[in-house]
C-alpha cells in the first residue's frame, strides 16, 4: 500500500497542518504497518517557479521546447500521484490562499498528461484527506467571512479536477496559541484544534480501510 503525503508549510517545527497530517499517518500505518509513504515536502523543497512557464510557453511556441528536465519533473510529479492508493495534503493557508508553493505544484500537474485537465481522472475514486490549518476565523458571522480562498480552491482541484474521495479536517485560530491579541480567542482554538485531530484520526483510519487489501 502506498500513501502520498504532500506537505506545505515553511514551518517544520510547530505546523499544524504538519501536525494534523502526522496524527492521519498514524492512523493509516496503524492499518498498514508495511506500507510506504512517498512524501513531497513543498515547504522544504519548493519546485522550480520556471518549469511551469517553460512547458505552458512550449504550447504556444512548439520551436521552443522546454527543457528535458521541465518535462522529466512533470513526469515523476505525475508518477508519484499514479503509483499512490491514498492521499494526504496538508495545506496551510497563507495570505487568504493556498501557498505559492502549492499553487507551483497544481499548475505542474495540471499540464501532466494523465492527471491533468486533459486527462481521464485516474486518480477517480480514490480516498484522499486534506488537512487545512487557518490563522484566523472565517466561519459565517466572523469579521473575515468569505476571505478564505483556499479551502474552495483546494477542494475544487482535488475533488471535482482530480476526482478523489476528499475528506477534510482542519483547526483554525491557530495564531491565538501566540498572537497576544488573539488570547480571547484561545479557547476557541483549542477546541478547533482538538476537533481536527479528532477528524485527522477518524479519516486516517477511513482511507486506510477503503483501500485495505
Amino acid at each position: 500500500m502506498n500513501l502520498f503525503r504532500l506537505d506545505a508549510s515553511i514551518r517544520t517545527e510547530g505546523s499544524v497542518s504538519r501536525a494534523l497530517a502526522d496524527t492521519a499517518e498514524q492512523a493509516w500505518l496503524a492499518e498498514h504497518p508495511g506500507g510506504v509513504v512517498t512524501r513531497r515536502d513543498l515547504g522544504v523543497e519548493p519546485l522550480p517557479g520556471d518549469a511551469w512557464t517553460a512547458l505552458a510557453h512550449e504550447v504556444v511556441n512548439p520551436a521552443a521546447p522546454a527543457p528535458a528536465a521541465a518535462h522529466e519533473l512533470l513526469d515523476r510529479l505525475g508518477a508519484e500521484l499514479l503509483e499512490a492508493d491514498a492521499f494526504l495534503f496538508a495545506v496551510p493557508m497563507y495570505n487568504w490562499n493556498v501557498p505559492e508553493q502549492v499553487k507551483t505544484w497544481i499548475d505542474l500537474i495540471l499540464k501532466h498528461d494523465q492527471v491533468g485537465i486533459h486527462g481521464d481522472q485516474p486518480l477517480k475514486g480514490k480516498p484522499a484527506l486534506l488537512t487545512l490549518s487557518r490563522g484566523g476565523g472565517y466561519g459565517p458571522g466572523s469579521p473575515k467571512e468569505g476571505w478564505d480562498y483556499a479551502t474552495p480552491y483546494l477542494r475544487r482541484i482535488l475533488a471535482d479536477v482530480f476526482g478523489l474521495d476528499l475528506q477534510i479536517a482542519e483547526a483554525e485560530l491557530t495564531h491565538a496559541f501566540w498572537n497576544p491579541e488573539m488570547a480571547h480567542l484561545r479557547e476557541l482554538a483549542e477546541k478547533s484544534m482538538k476537533t481536527g485531530h479528532e477528524d485527522a484520526a477518524e479519516h486516517g483510519l477511513r482511507i486506510a480501510k477503503l483501500i485495505r487489501a
